[in-house]
């Protein structure tokens, strides 16, 4: 950990960088027709959040060290997060439990029109949560997300922590 907390101002352009190389994926991804579900979109905004974290973190740190160690604790806490939706997302791919109702593709009431159905199905956007349109090595993006997301969450964390613990000693 010395690494990081050796030359910590480090960290908020780590957590300036990380999103937007995650983001930047994602959106290549798209255009090359890969499109994302709610639960996909809602992980992005996770990255958001570390984003944010780190823009914080170069902005207010120069000028009030003591926000350094605040905005490494927002952006690991933010990671939290994603790996948590990613978590819950993986589960949904695995069909151990249901996804959220945006999952679903909408529920049409049976005295529908046919022109009505007709419409409402081809103005939807609509991707399934729990179907898995990439992976590698049997694991989904959700899969790989959580996992990175986590260890994210652990380094920025653990960071923050002993940038307190240094600021105690000195």
């Amino acid at each position: 950990m010395e690494f990081l907390t050796r030359y910590p101002r480090r960290l908020p352009a780590l957590a300036i960088a990380i999103p937007l190389l995650a983001l930047g994926a994602a959106f290549a991804s798209e255009a090359f027709g890969l499109k994302p579900c709610v639960l996909c979109i809602y992980q992005r905004w996770a990255y958001v959040g570390v984003l944010a974290a780190g823009v914080l973190g170069l902005l207010v740190a120069t000028a009030h060290p003591a926000f350094l160690r605040l905005s490494v604790a927002l952006a690991g806490l933010a990671f939290l997060v994603g790996a948590g939706i990613a978590a819950f997302h993986s589960g949904v791919e695995r069909k151990w439990w249901e996804g959220t109702a945006a999952c679903h593709a909408p529920k049409i009431d049976a005295s529908t029109s046919i022109d009505e159905m007709k419409t409402i199905l081809l103005n939807q956007d609509f991707v399934p949560c729990d179907k898995i349109p990439w992976s590698l090595f049997g694991a989904s993006m959700a899969n790989y997300n959580m996992v990175f997301s986590l260890a994210m969450a652990a380094v920025f964390l653990l960071a923050a922590w002993h940038l307190g613990q240094d600021r105690r000693a000195g």
